[in-house]
């Protein structure tokens, strides 16, 4: 398992995180951010592999990718100028199982990684995690509740797309709320990419 250093612009932490690793490079049309890697996922080695969790169903059904993916190949994200990371590395059974600590030490790292890679879009994968990196990463209030869809506020130069989590555990949107959410955002990159 990979070991991913906690390291912020602040300095708040050197501690090494078991935890999924960063699919990210400079100049990528969408970086995905998940809340933080599933337990399970982290023990597979792979973003999303729950059986149950809809990510790789949904945005292949999206056309998102340039062909169809599995978690076992999450790596190739990279080929289609999308990368992979998340708002908090430490792994968790469920998201919920998160505590504000956790966003106060990981939404600046998260930050510094956009700023350092500045792809087109941000876009975030769970409306939660999207409001605690506003308050911990951005030091702003996510109020009203944000929607799905394109944000109001941008990060550094990158846009900003919210769709809701991809998790079984998440019911109340359905698994045609995700490939609808996947396929607006792959209709923004490449409305994007016109430009």
């Amino acid at each position: 398992m990979p070991q991913t250093p906690c390291r912020s612009s602040t300095g708040e932490c050197a501690e090494f995180v078991t935890t999924l690793p960063d699919y990210l490079a400079p100049g990528l049309d969408i970086v995905l951010v998940g809340i933080n890697p599933g337990a399970y996922s982290v023990r597979a080695g792979h973003y999303y592999a729950r059986p149950g969790n809809r990510f790789w169903k949904a945005a292949n059904r999206a056309g998102l990718f340039g062909e169809p993916l599995r978690p076992e190949n999450d790596a190739r994200v990279l080929e289609f100028g999308i990368g992979l990371t998340d708002v908090v590395k430490r792994p968790t059974p469920t998201a919920k199982d998160l505590r504000a600590a956790d966003y106060r030490r990981w939404a600046p790292v998260l930050r510094d990684k956009i700023r350092r890679f500045r792809p087109r879009i941000v876009c975030f994968q769970g409306i939660g995690g999207y409001r605690n990196y506003l308050r911990h990463g951005e030091g702003l209030s996510a109020s009203p509740p944000p929607r799905p869809g394109r944000q109001a506020l941008a990060l550094e130069s990158s846009v900003v797309f919210l769709v809701p989590s991809p998790s079984g555990l998440n019911t109340r949107y359905s698994s045609e709320d995700l490939v609808r959410c996947y396929r607006r955002l792959r209709a923004l990159r490449d409305e994007l990419s016109s430009v």
